[in-house]
Formats: C-alpha cells, structure tokens, sequence
C-alpha cells in the first residue's frame, strides 16, 4: 500500500471517529419534537346560549348550545341596519321626518312613561339616514328603528312599510344561510318572538362588520353630533348619544357590536373584538344580569384568542 493510499484512510478514519463523537454527543442529532401547548379550557358561562367565531377564517372558537333558537332583544337591531346599509346607493344623508307614530311608540299608552329605549327623537323635526343609524345603535332607540323601517319598507302606509321591512330582514337571514333565526319586528322588542341562534348571530355580525360604517357606529363609544333639523330652519340641540355595550370601555380590542335584553330575551350582548390582527366575534344570549353577559363575553373573547389562529 502506497504512503498516499494510507493517508487517505487515515482521514476516512478520522472522519468517521470525528462525526461517531458527534452523534454521540447528539449536537447532530435531531432536536426532539416540542409538544404543541396544551389548549386553554374552555370557560364556563351562564348564558343559555353563546357562540365564537375567527371572523377570518369562520372557524368556530367556543359553543354552547350554538344552534338552539333563543329570543334576541334588540340585538335584532344589528339586521335592522344590515338592511338599511344593503340598499343600493343608500344615502345617509337623506332627511326623515320624525313622525308622531315614532314618537309615541316608545311611551306606554296607558301611563305616559317611557317602555321601550329611545333615541329621544324629536317630534315633526327631522334627522339624516346616518344619525338614525346611530340613534339605533348606540342608545338603541327603537323609536329610530321604527324610523328607519317605515323609510325603507314598501307600501302606501306606515304599517305596509314596516311589514315589508321586516320581510326584508327575514330575506336577508335566508341569503346569509341564518336557518335558526326568524324576525317580526324590526326592533326585536315590540314583538318578542324574534329568535335566532348564537352562532347565526355570530355570523350575522361578522358580515355585518364589513360594512364600513356600520363597524363605525357599533365602535363609538359616544355621539354627541346628531343633527335634529327644525321644520322652519335651524337644529334642536340633543342630547349626546353613549353607546349602551361598555365592552367598548373595559375590554382591550373591542370594536362592537350590540346589547339586548327583554323579558324573554332576558341579557344578551353580540361582541367583537381585535387583537394583534385577529378578530373574534360572538354572542350570549339569555344571560343572567348585565354583569354576567359582559363577564361571559370577556371569557369567551380571551379564550378564542388563546387559541393558535
């Protein structure tokens, strides 16, 4: 064997003990796999009913009870401006003469005292299509629900108008595949039968925070620029309009949606939420007390954001 050749194997040898050591030191050998961190529990909440969802991907975070049919207060409010925004080339700026059908609706006949939330609309003065969309959902004024309806419903009187409108709300849910949810109102308060799932609101307010400027409204913790125009010229000063949903206030990322309550609806709230460029929407529905429908929604917001997106 020549000097050269026993050179060779040499070095094959000193590789081969060089990269043994190695390995056996493990600097080359693959890391272990690092076990997935484990998921967060789910909370637990007193609503009959809530649901989640990744409003990017859909995907659902948290459910309990997500498809049974449950009554929806005023979060029936959240279509009723789905609505008036779905029109096309809908002017905010068009001017709605508050009507004494408005006005009254919302005092009770029989003692004069306030029933249903308000807007404090003011009698044969007139307000624009995007104030009346804030008077619906911040204060959730009823009064202004009932404006809106009768301006966008079709017919040759005030009760024709509403009807119609409502039947548009109930088209809109059977286009969005909302199979658990039925309206007869427009405000979800005066008929109390309106009902709808927790997971069809959910998805009904991802799609609804689409639209621009009802992801406006539903995020404004306070208005005070509402305009009541006079009939002879000039503006009635109101009262500033403070968003009835304090998630807004207490939770990091809230960006909406829209109290409800009632005596069958009894505390419900549709919620959502961004962080670190992920939104999370959803909703409890029947809930204890107002407390408890914002301790719920706080949960099931912390817990869909613990989870990997």
């Amino acid at each position: 064997m020549s000097n050269t050749t026993g050179v060779r194997l040499g070095r094959r040898t000193a590789i081969a003990v060089t990269a043994g050591a190695v390995l056996s030191t493990g600097v080359l050998a693959a890391a272990p796999a690092q076990a997935a961190p484990a998921a967060p529990p789910a909370p637990t909440v007193s609503a009959q009913g809530a649901y989640a969802i990744d409003a990017a991907t859909g995907r659902a975070l948290f459910g309990k009870a997500a498809d049974t049919e449950l009554r929806t207060g005023s979060t029936t409010k959240i279509m009723t401006a789905l609505v008036v925004l779905s029109q096309r080339n809908v002017d905010l700026g068009r001017k709605v003469k508050i009507k004494k059908e408005y006005t009254d609706y919302v005092i009770d006949p029989k003692t004069g005292v306030q029933r249903y939330s308000s807007a404090k609309l003011i009698l044969g003065d007139s307000m624009s299509v995007g104030d009346l969309l804030y008077g619906l959902l911040l204060p959730s004024g009823c009064d202004a629900a009932y404006a809106l309806a009768d301006t966008y419903g079709s017919g040759s009187t005030t009760a024709q108008r509403t009807k119609s409108f409502v039947a548009k709300m109930n088209d809109e849910a059977r286009e969005l595949g909302l199979t658990h949810t039925r309206f007869d109102s427009f405000d979800g308060v005066s008929n109390g039968k309106n009902h709808a799932s927790p997971r069809d609101l959910a998805k009904l307010a991802g799609v609804a925070l689409k639209n621009k400027t009802f992801k406006k409204v539903v995020g404004t913790k306070v208005y005070p620029d509402m305009k009541s125009y006079r009939p002879g010229g000039g503006t009635h000063a109101m009262e500033k309009w403070e968003n009835t949903n304090t998630l807004l206030s207490t939770y990091r990322g809230a960006i909406g949606v829209k109290t409800g309550s009632g005596p069958e609806a009894k505390f419900c709230l549709v919620f959502a939420a961004t962080r670190n460029g992920r939104t999370v929407v959803g909703t409890v529905l029947a809930d204890t007390s107002v407390d408890e429908r914002l301790k719920d929604a706080k949960k099931i917001l912390d817990y869909g954001f613990a989870q990997s997106g």
